[in-house]
Parts: structure tokens; sequence; C-alpha cells
């Protein structure tokens, strides 16, 4: 007989072999193992006894083994594998999923829409290179109404609202606006939004702003605060206040800047300081079916 049949050692596959391929080193087609093909039977003899290969680099196995008759591989051992299978990439597949919505949720903080404000504010807006004044930074009773010579403070944005004590926790520009808040989520409960008439943050870059007292125009800047009660306040301011807003350069979607804000409320309300706006452009609805 010039061909006969012997058995993968590791899971029971039947292969085909040539006499000529007596001791030469195969690839098992169900589990890729590295196989020894056994010695032929003798010539002339009929093979009633399935053979079984070795591991490539395993010492062959006794003849008395080479002789025992291997069992076929039962149909519900390869059905359990293929169920294990398909379980590891329904898990995997839900385990990515995961990570990717977490990372969207923590990335994807948008402020609610902003209340929305006359178009007749318009700004006057000063090219870079050509400052002509510069805010003081503000300690106690130095507020006041009349912009200094003094440059603006490195630090975070801080200051006073209606009495009350402002650090800034984040800043953003949305819808038109440069909003400075306390607090990380949720509508704007205690700060300062300055609306610039749909102006967008390309068209601010590295743009300086004043606004002077007398100004006949200028951005609408409205106040949130909660009074003692706990009851949400706001108070507009369409003119009448000292502003110096200096804006850097867009990058990645990211608008630093440095505000001199103060305001002519009884409580002398004042912002001054550095930010970085978040300048991100809101996804666009999905259109109703």
């Amino acid at each position: 007989m010039s061909e006969f049949k012997y058995a993968c050692p590791v899971c029971g596959q039947h292969m085909r072999c040539d006499v000529s391929q007596s001791g030469a080193v195969m690839e098992c087609p169900t589990c890729f193992q590295k196989i020894t093909a056994p010695q032929s039977p003798a010539a002339g003899s009929e093979q009633k006894f399935v053979l079984t290969g070795t591991r490539a680099g395993e010492r062959p196995l006794p003849k008395i083994a080479l002789e025992t008759p291997v069992a076929p591989p039962s149909p519900r051992h390869f059905s359990g594998l293929i169920l294990l299978l398909i379980l590891g990439v329904c898990l995997a597949g839900v385990g990515v999923w995961v990570v990717r919505e977490k990372r969207f949720q923590a990335s994807a903080r948008i402020l609610p829409p902003l209340s929305p404000v006359p178009a007749a504010e318009v700004l006057q807006l000063e090219p870079p290179g050509k400052s002509s004044a510069a805010a003081a930074p503000l300690s106690g009773p130095s507020w006041s109404l009349t912009l200094g010579t003094n440059a603006i403070a490195e630090t975070p944005v801080a200051g006073r609202i209606h009495g009350q004590d402002f650090s800034l926790e984040r800043a953003a520009f949305q819808n038109g606006s440069l909003v400075l808040r306390a607090g990380l989520h949720g509508p704007v409960e205690f700060g300062a939004i300055i609306n610039f008439s749909g102006a967008t943050p390309e068209a601010l870059s590295g743009r300086i702003l004043n606004v002077t007292t007398n100004a006949e125009k200028a951005a609408r800047v409205t106040l949130r605060w909660k009074d003692g009660a706990g009851m949400g306040q706001k108070e507009f301011f369409d003119g009448g206040y000292a502003l110096r807003l200096e804006f850097g350069i867009l990058a990645n979607s990211h608008l630093p800047g440095k505000i001199h804000l103060c305001l002519p409320d009884a409580d002398e309300s004042h912002l001054v300081g550095a930010f970085i706006a978040d300048a991100r452009k809101p996804k666009p609805k999905a259109p109703k079916k």
C-alpha cells in the first residue's frame, strides 16, 4: 500500500500520508501542531488500526501505542470550543465599547445653551500688536472703572461676584460667548458670561478688546450667582463697565486669554486673571426622521 492514515496525538485529527513521507514532519490541519508521521505498516498488510504520530521533537511512541485505536474527535468537543470562542469575542467587544464610552463622556463636556442676547451688540477689536492700555491686577480696594496701565496677572481668573469670592474652575467659548464659571458641569450658577454677538473663536484669536464706561455699544455681560436663600440670581450689563480682554492664539480648539473686568454694581464685582477656554464645537444634531 502506498498510502496509510495516522492520527494527530494532540487533537485526534486523521491525516493521510504517503509511504515515502514516513518520519517526515507535517502540520495538523486542525490544531496546527508539528507532527512527525509514523512508520508505514508492513508492505502487504492491511491497516486495521489508525496509527498515531508524535509531536515534532518528542520521542516516538512505543509500537503498542501506535496500534491502539484512536477515537475520532467528538462533535460536542468542537461545538464547545466554538461557543467559548464566540463568547470571548463578545466579551472583548463589550469591553472595548465600555472604554470608548467612558473616554467620550470624559471629553464631551459641553455647556448648556446660553441665553440669547440682542444681535445689535457690536465689538470694537484692536488688531494684534496695537495695545493701547493694559489692566491692573485687582487687590481689594483697587477696583476701578478706569483701565490701568499694568499688565494683567498670569494667575487663574479670580475676583468677586456680588460680594462672593470667585475662583475660576472652567472656561469655555460657546455660541459666541466666553463663559468663566465655577463648577464643571450643568447650568452656570456662579460666574460671568460675555456675549460677543456670535463672533467665532477664529475671529477673536490674537485680538485685544477694550471697553470703557462711555462705550455706546458693548458686549453684554451676565453675572450669575446664588443669594443667601440659595436662589439663582442674574444681572445684565450692556455698558457702564470697564473691560480689557487679551486673547491669545487659538490652537487645538483652545483659546487662551487674560481678562480685567470691573462692573458698576453696588458690590463692585470684578474678575482678573488668565484663562484657557475650551473652544470645541458641539457635534451637529442628527436630522429628525
